[in-house]
């Protein structure tokens, strides 16, 4: 059987290729690609130097990890799906922007009723941020800022304010920021025109963030210090709060005496259990030492787009086939201050 799958070229241009359908494994379901959506920072990253350097002899390399559509197949010792229903995937090298996937059954989860196959879509991202918003312990009234809003700071923004704090959110970007107060979140600042941490204290009336994340890759030293002079402070002078990183981001900072009684943690993907083959393929991690696995996270993300609670649809901002992933990779490459989220959806013949 034959498939068509997206891929980034050496030259840094998105194609569409045909390969043979990989086989079926033990363990993993057979999908109908209805709809994927692009993570323009861990997919598309490297894409600008690749375009500036590109290297003609490299082969295209497929990509993408997060799609949803219909179960066609069922492999052996898949006892959670059967054929016929909807389901929101996951994974790097399984749920590729394609118009076919195998993918490991505890990689994916049944698709509630009223949510739609591009909304499943955004399932790794959302639970990206789902788990990054966990790692900041938040407690309701709670403070925080989120810096960065692309598709995970997004969904990070939107969670924080679920679990009933305030959020501020950050971005350089006017879409971005539009978007977010679209979606509710509750004070948004450019940093290139406004000052973050002043902004920070008119926000908590003077008392000071009590967590933030960094939710985009790259150099981010600025950001960690600006959210530090935006933590709650004690009397000691010290500064007092959690920082979570969330995707690629490098910082250089002091620490002791210069970070103060600052937490600053990683949030890991979608949670425990991903890159685990045996964990991907059905086995369960004890619920009693693991309570929030990544298949757990990524149904409690659709039950929240169902409930209507977490907004994805203004997060899209394009649309297009899966053979058009040459405008898609350039739309995002070369208009990051318009393009938020892309979808890319198969053109079925």
């Amino acid at each position: 059987m034959q498939r068509k799958v997206a891929a980034i070229d050496g030259r840094g241009q998105g194609v569409c290729l045909e390969e043979t359908m990989p086989a079926l494994g033990p363990g993993e379901v057979k999908v109908r690609v209805e709809a994927s959506l692009i993570s323009p920072g861990t997919e598309l990253g490297r894409v600008g130097a690749m375009r500036e350097n590109p290297q003609l002899d490299r082969p295209p390399r497929p990509f993408g990890y997060t799609n949803a559509g219909v179960v066609e197949e069922i492999g052996a010792e898949v006892e959670q799906f059967e054929v016929g229903q909807g389901v929101a995937c996951m994974g790097g090298g399984y749920a590729l922007h394609a118009d076919w996937a195998c993918v490991p059954q505890n990689l994916c989860v049944a698709i509630p009723e009223g949510v739609s196959f591009a909304e499943a879509a955004s399932v790794h991202l959302a639970a990206t941020g789902l788990h990054a918003v966990r790692r900041t312990a938040p407690l309701y009234g709670e403070n925080g800022v989120v810096v960065g809003l692309g598709l995970v700071g997004q969904f990070t923004a939107q969670f924080a304010q679920l679990s009933g704090c305030h959020v501020l959110g950050a971005d350089r970007f006017a879409r971005r920021l539009d978007i977010a107060r679209q979606v509710g979140i509750e004070c948004v600042v450019d940093p290139a025109v406004q000052d973050m941490v002043e902004q920070a204290g008119e926000f908590t009336q003077g008392y000071g963030m009590d967590f933030g994340v960094i939710a985009f890759g790259g150099e981010a030293s600025d950001a960690l210090e600006t959210i530090y002079q935006s933590l709650k402070q004690a009397p000691d002078t010290h500064r007092m709060g959690r920082i979570v990183l969330v995707g690629g981001a490098q910082v250089t900072h002091g620490f002791g005496s210069a970070l103060g009684n600052v937490d600053v943690r990683s949030a890991a993907r979608t949670g425990p259990g991903y890159h685990d083959p045996a964990y991907e393929r059905g086995q369960a991690y004890p619920e009693v030492f693991v309570g929030w696995p990544t298949q757990r996270n990524l149904a409690e993300c659709l039950r929240a787009i169902a409930a209507g609670k977490l907004r994805v649809q203004p997060l899209y901002t394009h649309e297009f086939t899966l053979e058009e992933i040459a405008e898609a990779v350039d739309v995002l490459v070369e208009s990051p201050d318009e393009a938020l989220g892309v979808v890319l959806k198969p053109a079925r013949r």
